[in-house]
């Protein structure tokens, strides 16, 4: 297989491109610049913002592109125009955000959309923007466009902050506040095994969406956290708290306790996807301490300093919030 990557330096594109190379695949990484490729990859320069900044990608033929754009629509417009015709596959990396709320549990593929445009110059609503894309390289491809809807993306690599939060505060030791209920059913999916699936389904040339995250339950809050304690082999405590003491102590769900939501329609949306038709697609998940053990591997090489994109807003809770947090009483949930 012939790979065009859209990307390929940081997290997702990065998880794909060392799939596909592992694969033996043939892989092209058209980027910026501004991080370095894998070995191994043919490299492309420009940048989708600008004009004239596809120019690299005039010529040549793929059987298969990936993009994991996620700004403005019409730039996947614009590269999907300009490869129709010379590559066989589009995949395009969505989000499960796609959905128009209230997005009820166990909501499948069929499920209401927001209202989007192809041609949407702007970027500034990201449900929006990656609905856009998907209608994007429908247009172009058809039915040889692949929307991978996926949900929380962790794992080596990730750029956005939520796993490598959690870690990181548990590696400093002492007690650490932990959002409940302990059994929690979270739905994320490693970003290995995001990048394992869509390579196959480019292969079998599958198109239409897919939800493509863990099924419910594939791990808990409690299991999660714990893990987290025993790879990073410090003295944390974790102290759990219920959804209410959390809410009451300000605390921010998503964002001050990464992957956390309360019970309720965001947590619904979240964490309780139908993702039955990519599992009968071959999608598999490998086990959340395999996940957590690597990225803390992962984390160490970097000297505990994680990427972040600078497009997305700080995780984890500021120490006042903390210790407000940790102030509140475990059995009776008030301070």
């Amino acid at each position: 297989m012939r790979l065009l990557m859209l990307g390929g330096t940081e997290f997702v594109g990065r998880a794909v491109t060392e799939a596909a190379l592992a694969r033996g695949w043939t892989v092209s990484v058209f980027h910026r610049g501004r991080h370095e490729p894998p070995p191994g990859v043919t490299v492309l320069r420009g940048d989708r913002t600008v004009e004239g900044g596809l120019a690299a990608l005039r010529g040549g033929e793929w059987d298969a592109v990936v993009d994991t754009w996620s700004g403005a629509p019409s730039a996947v417009r614009e590269s999907a125009r300009l490869l129709s015709g010379r590559a066989g596959q589009y995949v395009y990396v969505s989000s499960r955000s796609v959905y128009a709320g209230p997005v009820p549990a166990g909501l499948d593929e069929t499920g209401r959309l927001v209202d989007a445009s192809a041609g949407d110059a702007e970027a500034e609503d990201y449900a929006r923007a990656k609905r856009g894309g998907e209608l994007a390289a429908s247009e172009a491809f058809g039915d040889h466009a692949l929307h991978v809807r996926a949900g929380v993306i962790i794992g080596p690599w990730e750029n956005t902050g939520r796993l490598p939060w959690w870690l990181l505060r548990i590696a400093r030791g002492g007690p650490v506040p932990a959002p409940g209920p302990h059994d929690l059913p979270l739905q994320y999916i490693d970003v290995r095994d995001l990048a394992a699936w869509l390579l196959e389904a480019a292969a079998r040339g599958l198109g239409g969406a897919y939800n493509v995250v863990s099924p419910p339950g594939h791990t808990t809050m409690g299991e999660l956290l714990e893990t987290c304690v025993r790879v990073t082999g410090g003295d944390a405590e974790l102290c759990w708290r219920d959804p209410e003491s959390v809410l009451a102590a300000g605390a921010e769900p998503w964002t001050g306790l990464p992957l956390w939501l309360p019970p309720g329609e965001d947590y619904e949306h979240m964490h309780q996807g139908d993702v039955s038709k990519a599992v009968a697609a071959g999608l598999r998940c490998r086990p959340v301490a395999e996940t957590v053990a690597e990225t803390w591997a992962w984390l160490q090489e970097l000297g505990g300093k994680p990427p972040l994109r600078p497009d997305r807003p700080l995780k984890g809770l500021d120490p006042a919030t903390e210790a407000r947090l940790l102030a509140v009483d475990r059995r009776s949930g008030r301070g």
